[in-house]
């Protein structure tokens, strides 16, 4: 079974670095990271395609970083220069998929962790 776990998140300054790191058991091919803050929707962060193309939203290019490790089953979120809008519980997702589709859509991934909060501060 298909099985991922969050961790990284933290207090941190604005201005400052994080880097999240998302262990995954089982076969899949795409990986995201999504966020949600209180009393707000999901919102796409970042993806990784099977082919290791990576896919970004206006708010987190040029800021954060999604990688992958294959060998260790491993996804990372590398964040930098942080703003308190950032502050919120990020989640790891995983498609099992093998091909890529529209991959900033919460609809695509089937396997989910259990988030780890990120809290910016001014």
């Amino acid at each position: 079974q298909v099985q991922l776990v969050e961790s990284g998140g933290g207090l941190v300054q604005a201005g400052g670095s994080l880097r999240l790191s998302c262990a995954a058991s089982g076969r899949t091919f795409s990986h995201g990271w999504f966020r949600q803050a209180p009393g707000k929707e999901y919102e796409f962060v970042a993806a990784i395609n099977p082919y290791g193309s990576t896919y970004y939203p206006d708010s987190a290019k040029g800021r954060f970083t999604i990688s992958r490790d294959n060998a260790k089953n491993m996804v990372y979120l590398q964040m930098n220069s942080l703003k308190p809008e950032d502050s919120a519980v990020y989640y790891c997702a995983a498609r099992s998929n093998p091909y890529p589709q529209d991959l900033g859509s919460r609809k695509l991934y089937d396997y989910w962790g259990q988030g780890t909060q990120v809290t910016v501060s001014s």
